[in-house]
């Protein structure tokens, strides 16, 4: 089966061309390092696969994303190569492509994104391209579904002539144009299996300092290259092989740019960069943008459709299953636990999805209109007081849909003590998975400020994750941050489609913990309050919750918590946070969220209310993010860390608040 490999700088617009191609969805985004695995789809009418890889500058990488696209080029072996670049960008993009063209795999040069072309001055002329890089050279504008085609035809084709397509040759100094030619003669006669242009390329790779292909050599044992590496340094060959690239890159786009005499100006991206964008009114406007956010979510949209699935679920669904299993003779205990404990508790979840669903399209929408970019942009600067920068936030923001996704984020940051710490505050950002039983205290007592309440926890992870990091900067001896380079797009009018397809993406996770991992958690909680040690009960008090429950219950005290049926539920919360409120509707034998709310009132005021939300929000993350942590910096000892210090400083700042606001409420 055929294999085509999609490379381009960032947000030039590859994934969405991947989609197109593809007709599979894959994440869009608009932001550096969005992309951090590569994702595959079947070429449209074809059994061609496409892989979709991080974007890069270089294959030369500085991050763990982007060493996979040097390493699927190393050991994947594609039979041809999508590059894709932006068409306003063409100077640096082209970068890249020298280094993709001279690596002998054919290679198909996609110019997107041409609608920006269309407001500079200038065109290029895709024939004389074509014929300055010896490649096919084609137009197109994966938004608008310009080119797209044209583009499915062409890679067809330059898969069925993918063997005539030469390597790019450039015209480098004679002394380091000589030690390629010799090395490569060198390497050959020890390696004759490696392909001349692919040994070539290596050589070039090599002298460029690329430390990805310096350990494969190593690997390989390719002694012919390793031996020369001092050479090649103390020569500079890599400032005279960028030189060359450089000049190369100049004289080919001028001789292929031609005076754009339709050039239209669009100061549209400039005029509302002069405010989101400001050093002093970035921030208040990202805030302001996220209380609309939940606006959207709990006021005006969320929250009446979740009443109206509850009203339903609660009513007629919990009804007709309690008439059809009576009918049938189903033993009590079953009906107990597939009513009260499975329909309850995982149809108590579900009435969320309409509110996480609409939070969803929000933050979409942001994407797909090129404010987020801003966002990491604006708090750059207040992420380097603590020793980080803007990239690190980009986990944080993913964090809010899912933490594990956040944390996966952080393979865009070089430097390792940044990216530490990145992935250990990652855990504080708000995900979607709280806010079920954030909807449910907001409803009880906040009714009249339910975004405001809602956006003053999502900031409050924000402040902790920053206090932590400025912490962790001091401890680990953070004395400067990496530099932080990202690329601003063109505002876009954000597309339906995009829209859509971005809000289930990331919501169906939701959907399928609820069939899931809640499905088990119900079921779980269910048997813990209806057995203990010596059999079923009919007393829940004398369940196996209860007795857990009862036996933490005075360490929740000091936080405002007096309901062992809380306590239980909260433990529940480490399997996945979406799990605390089927929980509590299983323990305190409720069937809806509706009856829930009502119930939090008698044991609640708003003050502990708050504090149980605080603690919530920090405490321990849930077993699939503590995996991902293990994972990412591949020790125990982080995770187990992690989710210690997370208990910690829940239990500290909600025990501060609630003693503290004691005091005057």
């Amino acid at each position: 089966m055929a294999t085509i490999a999609l490379l381009g700088n960032p947000n030039t617009g590859k994934t969405t061309l991947f989609n197109e191609l593809t007709d599979k969805y894959a994440y869009v985004g608009n932001w550096t390092g969005v992309t951090v695995e590569k994702k595959m789809g079947q070429l449209t009418d074809s059994e061609t696969m496409v892989v979709d890889l991080p974007g890069i500058y270089s294959l030369n990488p500085l991050t763990k994303d982007e060493a996979v696209a040097t390493d699927y080029l190393l050991t994947g072996h594609p039979d041809l190569i999508l590059n894709v670049t932006n068409a306003g960008q063409l100077k640096r993009n082209l970068l890249l492509t020298i280094e993709l063209l001279e690596s002998g795999i054919p290679v198909v040069l996609a110019l997107n994104m041409l609608d920006d072309l269309q407001q500079s001055p200038f065109l290029f002329d895709l024939p004389t391209l074509a014929e300055w890089l010896h490649c096919q050279v084609k137009g197109t504008n994966a938004r608008s579904k310009q080119g797209i085609a044209a583009l499915h035809a062409n890679l067809l084709q330059s898969l069925d002539h993918s063997a005539v397509s030469p390597a790019l040759t450039l015209p480098y100094p004679e002394p380091v144009a000589h030690a390629i030619d010799a090395t490569t003669q060198a390497l050959q006669a020890t390696h004759p299996e490696l392909p001349r242009d692919f040994t070539r390329w290596l050589i070039i790779q090599y002298m460029a300092q690329n430390q990805t292909i310096r350990d494969y050599a190593q690997r390989q044992q390719l002694t012919a290259l390793t031996h020369q590496t001092a050479a090649f340094d103390q020569q500079n060959f890599e400032d005279h092989i960028f030189q060359t690239r450089l000049t190369f890159i100049e004289q080919t786009l001028q001789a292929a740019r031609r005076p754009n005499p339709a050039m239209q100006p669009n100061q549209l991206t400039q005029r509302i960069d002069r405010w989101v964008t400001h050093p002093l009114l970035g921030i208040p406007i990202f805030i302001g943008i996220f209380w609309l956010m939940f606006k959207l979510s709990f006021d005006w949209i969320g929250t009446p459709a979740s009443n109206l699935l509850n009203a339903w679920l609660s009513g007629p669904v919990t009804a007709t299953a309690n008439h059809l299993l009576s009918s049938w003779g189903t033993l009590p205990f079953l009906q107990s636990l597939l009513v009260n404990g499975i329909l309850d508790g995982v149809g108590g979840v579900l009435t969320f999805v309409p509110q996480i669903f609409v939070l969803f399209a929000c933050i979409s929408a942001l994407e797909d209109s090129g404010y987020m970019a801003r966002a990491a942009l604006v708090t750059d600067r207040l992420m380097q007081m603590i020793g980080l920068n803007g990239k690190s936030f980009i986990p944080l923001i993913i964090g809010f849909g899912c933490n594990v996704t956040g944390v996966m984020a952080t393979r865009t940051i070089e430097q390792p003590k940044e990216r530490l710490v990145t992935i250990l505050i990652s855990p504080f950002m708000s995900c979607s998975a709280r806010l079920p039983i954030y909807s449910l205290f907001v409803a009880a007592f906040f009714s009249r400020h339910q975004a405001v309440i809602v956006l003053s926890l999502y900031f409050l992870g924000i402040v902790v994750a920053l206090v932590m990091a400025k912490i962790y900067q001091l401890a680990f001896r953070l004395k400067r941050s990496s530099t932080f380079m990202i690329e601003l797009p063109k505002y876009h009018v954000p597309r339906l489609d995009i829209i859509l397809q971005g809000t289930w993406d990331k919501g169906k996770g939701f959907v399928k913990k609820a069939g899931t991992v809640i499905f088990a958690g119900t079921v779980l909680i269910w048997l813990l309050s209806n057995l203990s040690w010596h059999g079923p009960v009919t007393d829940i008090d004398q369940s196996l919750a209860a007795t857990l429950g009862k036996l933490l219950l005075p360490l929740f005290i000091p936080l405002g918590v007096r309901s062992w049926e809380v306590v239980s539920a909260l433990l529940t919360g480490v399997m996945a946070k979406e799990i605390i409120t089927a929980s509590m509707i299983v323990l305190f034998h409720l069937t809806g969220r509706t009856a829930l709310v009502a119930t939090f009132s008698g044991l609640f005021t708003p003050l502990s209310a708050y504090c149980l939300l605080v603690f919530i929000l920090l405490y321990i993350p849930c077993f699939s993010t503590l995996a991902t942590i293990k994972a990412e910096t591949g020790s125990t000892k982080w995770m187990v860390y992690s989710a210690g210090s997370s208990f910690v400083i829940a239990y500290g700042l909600a025990v501060l608040i609630y003693q503290v606001g004691s005091l005057f409420l």
